[in-house]
């Protein structure tokens, strides 16, 4: 059947040669602009826009990464930090005022005039702490939690691993503007995890936090669970959550062939030690009759940048006490 050709057809085409004869280029049209990332944080949802540029940080964790991400100048307050910045870091951050040495109050954290709080913990984030988040968003202050700290269901990682910490990197690095620097970052602490040789020696550990009579500790699914395994250590408590409290008497019936201790100033290291080898139950345990006791600052059992390093720590630590 032959193609039916409208009389019409020639005349536009000349109409559209006259166009074009008129002008020596045409003007492209603008491509409409990328829609805004939408992310949700927590079950708390917000539109990522321009970096924010006044942040308040609570926690080490949110300290460091924003440091780690080259974005100290931004801080202009830290809060709740666990212990001293990391040396490498202590120049840089030597002008970042400390705003509280807990959680700062909402009024505190407005006389500030932030546009955002990047917080440690989801409790950082309520009307009896640094702010609710909706009425944050109202006063035109933004929020962001690291996903790995999200504790609803849903939100909650089934198991925090390396991959899954990266991950955040990335996602922090979409939220304050810094892709570039994450993703050097992330290679940087892949790069350092790959060196590193875990024990193949079969080790059981306990990562001990705090608490005498109901020691709270790691368990499956959390940081410590990520760590221990990165060393090659089995972790005794495999309860499905990041931490828990349990009785010396599990403790006791697994006999752990070494110790984790976290150690913090309101909470050291020593001190634990001091109660392990006083109490007469946890005394007869393998590891406290023979010093076998590992030491992380508080700051690196949560996760964040100084994860990798914890776990070349234990390695290191594993090797002195003959144990590697």
């Amino acid at each position: 059947m032959p193609r039916l050709i409208s009389p019409f057809a020639g005349l536009c085409a000349l109409a559209i040669l006259a166009l074009a004869g008129c002008s020596s280029s045409v003007t492209p049209v603008a491509p409409a602009p990328a829609a805004p990332e939408t992310i949700d944080n927590c079950g708390f949802t917000f539109e990522v826009g321009e970096p924010p540029e006044r942040i308040i940080t609570i926690k080490s964790t949110t300290t460091e990464l924003l440091l780690a991400l080259g974005l100290h100048s931004r801080i202009i307050g830290m809060a709740f930090q666990d212990g001293p910045v990391p040396a490498g870091w202590r120049a840089t951050a030597a002008d970042i005022p400390v705003i509280s040495d807990g959680v700062p109050s909402q009024e505190a954290v407005l006389d500030l005039e932030p546009d955002f709080v990047f917080a440690g913990w989801e409790s950082n984030l309520t009307a009896d702490a640094a702010g609710d988040r909706t009425v944050l968003a109202g006063l035109g202050v933004g929020s962001y939690v690291p996903p790995s700290a999200c504790k609803a269901e849903g939100y909650q990682p089934p198991r925090m691993t390396f991959d899954v910490l990266f991950d955040e990197f990335e996602e922090a690095g979409v939220v304050f503007g810094a892709e570039a620097a994450a993703t050097e970052l992330i290679a940087e602490q892949r790069d350092a995890l790959d060196q590193l040789e875990p024990s193949t020696a079969g080790l059981t550990a306990l990562w001990y936090s705090s608490g005498k009579d109901t020691p709270y500790v790691g368990a499956g699914i959390g940081a410590p669970e990520m760590m221990l395994d990165a060393a090659g250590l089995t972790n005794i408590v495999k309860a499905d959550d990041t931490w828990v409290s349990i009785g010396w008497e599990s403790v006791i019936e697994a006999n752990p062939d070494v110790i984790v201790l976290v150690d913090a100033a309101w909470n050291t290291a020593a001190s634990k030690v001091d109660y392990l080898k006083a109490n007469a139950a946890t005394a007869a345990l393998d590891a406290v009759q023979n010093d076998r006791f590992i030491i992380v600052p508080f700051a690196a059992g949560e996760a964040g940048v100084r994860n990798v390093q914890a776990v070349g720590s234990i390695l290191e630590q594993l090797d002195k006490l003959g144990l590697e």
